[in-house]
């Protein structure tokens, strides 16, 4: 039977629409990645270390870096479809799985937490003391305030007990101006902190202290974005793994300082703040930062402290985490890229 012309066509269509939508041989991915913090955290030098050494482009997806106010904000971006992937942080992303069924899978993540909660005043000498005080966080339920929930838990505290003021990264400009008493810092935060002020801060306590088993950061995208995509995620995390090779080399030190000028840090403090993280293996080496121990007890912390909500189902490990993403990646870089 020959073909109508009407059934004719209709295949020309389909012929064009197909043609129209097809990616061009070689051309790169796109992704955006929202990173936390305005200026961006420390952690972030990994991200714009893979951008400036030219890692996105060695495995073809072309990356744009954004900054949010907080973590907790660039996966509220990822969650509505406005950017591709963010670095949040892990009890943020926890709580809004297991809360809301909100359906993101983490694909990468760091394991090490470094904060501390500190302060300018010595009177304030222990946990207890921080009831009723003012203290700086990046944004209500972001990271730091999270992590404060976490610190003064032991000594019987809530969030409701303190004063939280919303500072995005600026904790320590709040701090050294002496708009508040106490915050939560990074490790990196401290030295700025106390060459600004010409003093020595006090820590009250730390994550590690309360939580020596938690988790730090996880890169996340929507499950149904991460189908659609995966080529390209596999990319991003590629150029991540060459990204903290690179950092791991001692001969790209000043390269890196100089490299994170972004996250606001003098290249003498980055310089001295990666060879810490490193120490710390704050970025992880060679593997995928989802150890399913310590994402567990970010669940179980985020349970206890009343984070998730009575009656809600903790999100599991295997609906969290997609490790299959950075295996295919390894295996990209070990192709050299191809």
């Amino acid at each position: 039977m020959m073909p109508t012309r009407s059934s004719r066509a209709a295949v020309a269509a389909v012929v064009v629409l197909i043609a129209g939508s097809a990616v061009p041989a070689g051309a790169q991915e796109k992704l955006t990645l929202g990173l936390p913090g305005i200026p961006p955290v420390f952690a972030t030098v990994l991200q714009y270390t893979a951008r400036e050494e030219g890692f996105f482009k060695k495995y073809n997806v072309d990356v744009t870096l954004r900054e949010f106010d907080s973590g907790a904000a660039a996966a509220r971006a990822v969650q509505s479809g406005n950017i591709d992937v963010s670095l949040s942080p892990t009890p943020v992303i926890v709580n809004m799985i297991s809360n809301a069924g909100v359906d993101l899978v983490a694909i990468w993540g760091m394991e090490n937490p470094t904060w501390v909660l500190a302060t300018t005043d010595s009177a304030i000498a222990k946990c207890a003391d921080v009831k009723g005080q003012g203290v700086g966080v990046d944004s209500i339920n972001g990271a730091r305030s999270v992590a404060m929930r976490e610190m003064i838990a032991p000594c019987g505290l809530k969030p409701d007990d303190v004063k939280q003021i919303p500072l995005s990264a600026n904790v320590g400009a709040a701090l050294i101006a002496g708009q508040l008493k106490v915050g939560v810092l990074h490790m990196d935060d401290v030295p700025v902190i106390e060459e600004q002020l010409k003093k020595k801060l006090h820590f009250i306590t730390s994550m590690r202290e309360v939580n020596p088993v938690n988790h730090y950061l996880v890169m996340v995208a929507k499950r149904d974005t991460l189908a659609k995509k995966r080529d390209a995620y596999v990319r991003l995390l590629a150029a991540h793994i060459d990204a903290t090779r690179f950092l791991k080399d001692p001969k790209n030190a000043d390269r890196v300082a100089a490299i994170a000028k972004p996250t606001g840090r003098a290249p003498s403090v980055a310089k001295t703040a990666l060879g810490k993280y490193l120490e710390m293996e704050f970025w992880p080496f060679d593997r995928d930062g989802l150890t399913q121990r310590k994402l567990e007890a970010v669940v179980e912390n985020q349970k206890r402290t009343g984070a998730i909500r009575e009656g809600k189902t903790p999100v599991a490990y295997d609906k969290l985490v997609d490790t299959a993403i950075w295996r295919d990646a390894m295996e990209l870089v070990k192709r050299g890229g191809k």
